[in-house]
């Protein structure tokens, strides 16, 4: 009887894990944005080959973050992380204006992937500490966001280093996957 109620409990009351992928281009601070959120302190880390993952409870949403390599060489890899993904996180380097032609061409692909066609897109423009960083206004209009008009999606300017920022893009997604 235990046994049973137990099972029955568990099914009841487990919680879906919510796949979210965190990618971007080298050097945007993914990791630290990952770490950042699950451990609230900064983690010293060296660039990703391949990705990083946890789980994360936040707000009743348990979210399973995967945070990509996102090297030249590991872009092309990312596909095989799509299938069962809720949301992308895209963190762009705001003090990187050089590549966001670059960034605007990586989240073109991500977004005529089939499989990612549902997907909420959350974009960190982190880096919001540093001089000379662009806006999230310009980070949106470098990346073309407003011509995405079939997808949910929302900027934040974001530091990983301070977090600032951080949690209101989660807030915003556990706002979008409640609705849903």
């Amino acid at each position: 009887m235990g046994v049973t109620f137990s099972s029955m409990w568990g099914r009841l009351f487990a919680r879906k894990e919510t796949k979210v992928l965190i990618l971007g281009l080298d050097n945007a601070g993914k990791s630290t944005i990952l770490y950042r959120i699950t451990m609230g302190s900064v983690v010293a880390s060296a660039p990703t080959v391949g990705s990083n993952h946890e789980t994360y409870d936040y707000k009743g949403v348990r979210f399973g973050l995967i945070d990509i390599g996102g090297q030249t060489s590991l872009r092309g890899s990312w596909a095989q992380y799509f299938t069962g993904t809720t949301a992308i996180i895209l963190v762009i380097d705001s003090s990187d204006a050089g590549r966001m032609a670059l960034a605007k061409s990586e989240l073109d692909k991500l977004v005529k992937h089939e499989e990612l066609s549902s997907a909420l897109l959350l974009v960190l423009a982190n880096k919001q500490d540093l001089p000379n960083k662009l806006t999230p206004a310009q980070v949106s209009e470098g990346l073309g966001l407003t011509s995405l008009r079939e997808r949910e999606w929302q900027i934040m300017g974001c530091s990983a280093l301070s977090g600032e920022g951080l949690f209101e893009g989660m807030d915003w997604l556990v706002g979008k996957l409640e609705a849903r």
